[in-house]
């Protein structure tokens, strides 16, 4: 198929809560879609680098520079029978995860829409249910953080996971684990503990938690496993694990137990069906974490999910819980703590183009031969 055209276009949302993480507090969002044409058909994609470096080198800005500098010219105009090839030709693009994939997914459900099936059939799916926990950011007080976990709970969240940072932990976790005994709980700490911290970390073990999630720095696999080996919870690796080779050696060296598998940071779903691979390979559980997608992006999410080794909850949550309109249609809502992946070619959702249309900052399109 060749790529005759391909788009970029931000658009601007606002979230339905301000969400704050140890990087900070988000609620407007300015999300970057991809759409790349060609054989007379469209692909669309989110990228999900962010509005500023927090989660990775990587922001909004950067990805369209980079996708318009250097990506565009190497694809436009060139015919691919797979997306293997046009990842081929993006060899010489060192790092910038986040922009390749964004292109390499949109020419999968280029590709998907053009055979006319689903994307998680390219994928190699098994599933088309996928289980869904929720993320909680960090709350104004603890009756704040145990209302919202008893919330999604009655919703029938299947995991509830509780964002935390130095000075907001073992109180948050004690208060919500002894509130719900029995709920599938997990923490998120993005990085913002150091080997120091262990005695902090080794107290979550007594909460009976799935994981602990990146707690200690982003390029660091040395530090996790020198931690791993004190505590009796499972670290779960995040901003850590950029490929399949990462996910080997930390596995390897005994660094974490579990892997959040984001399609954007590993460079798409090639690289992403490697690393679940490894993962299997290694008995290592794995899930799809969210970067508070639109629902272009939650649509992707739930195709990879469907791959064998996607056994825990994923971040895929309602749409209706982040905005009060999201871009596609049908709204990707879980029921009883399960998503239903959407039916139809590709990613299976259509995007809302009056809505798009509405909420566009800017957009270019960058053709062939042009």
């Amino acid at each position: 198929m060749r790529i005759d055209q391909i788009e970029m276009r931000e658009v601007a949302m606002r979230l339905r809560f301000r969400f704050e993480t140890s990087f900070g507090v988000e609620q407007d969002r300015r999300i970057l879609l991809v759409t790349v044409r060609g054989g007379g058909g469209e692909g669309v994609a989110e990228c999900v680098a962010g509005e500023y470096p927090g989660y990775a080198y990587e922001t909004r800005d950067t990805a369209w520079s980079v996708i318009r500098d250097f990506i565009a010219p190497a694809v436009l105009g060139r015919e691919y029978a797979t997306p293997h090839q046009l990842l081929r030709d993006l060899g010489h693009v060192r790092g910038h995860n986040m922009a390749v994939a964004a292109v390499e997914m949109a020419f999968w459900d280029l590709q998907a829409k053009a055979l006319g099936v689903p994307l998680w059939h390219l994928l190699g799916g098994v599933r088309t249910a996928v289980p869904v926990g929720v993320s909680i950011g960090i709350q104004p007080s603890l009756d704040d953080t145990v209302e919202q976990a008893r919330a999604h709970l009655e919703q029938g969240y299947a995991r509830v996971k509780l964002k935390i940072k130095p000075g907001w932990d073992v109180a948050p976790v004690r208060a919500v684990r002894e509130a719900f005994p029995e709920a599938d709980l997990t923490v998120d700490a993005n990085s913002a503990y150091r080997l120091v911290d262990t005695r902090i970390l080794r107290d979550l073990d007594q909460f009976g938690l799935a994981y602990i999630e990146q707690p200690l720095a982003h390029d660091d696999l040395i530090d996790h496993a020198a931690l791993q080996a004190q505590l009796t919870t499972a670290i779960c690796l995040d901003e850590s694990i950029h490929s399949a080779e990462d996910a080997r050696k930390g596995l390897q060296i005994g660094a974490g137990r579990v892997i959040n598998v984001k399609v954007g940071r590993v460079r798409g779903y090639a690289a992403a069906r490697r690393l679940h691979d490894v993962a299997v390979a290694f008995g290592a559980p794995v899930w799809c974490g969210g970067m508070l997608e639109s629902g272009v992006g939650r649509a992707h999410n739930l195709h990879v999910s469907t791959l064998e080794g996607f056994v825990l909850p994923g971040d895929t949550s309602s749409a209706s819980r982040y905005w009060d309109e999201d871009l596609v249609e049908p709204l990707l809502e879980a029921h009883d703590g399960v998503q239903q992946v959407p039916e139809g070619d590709g990613i299976g959702v259509r995007l809302k183009t009056d809505l798009v249309e509405r909420l566009t900052r800017r957009v270019e399109v960058l053709a062939a031969g042009a």
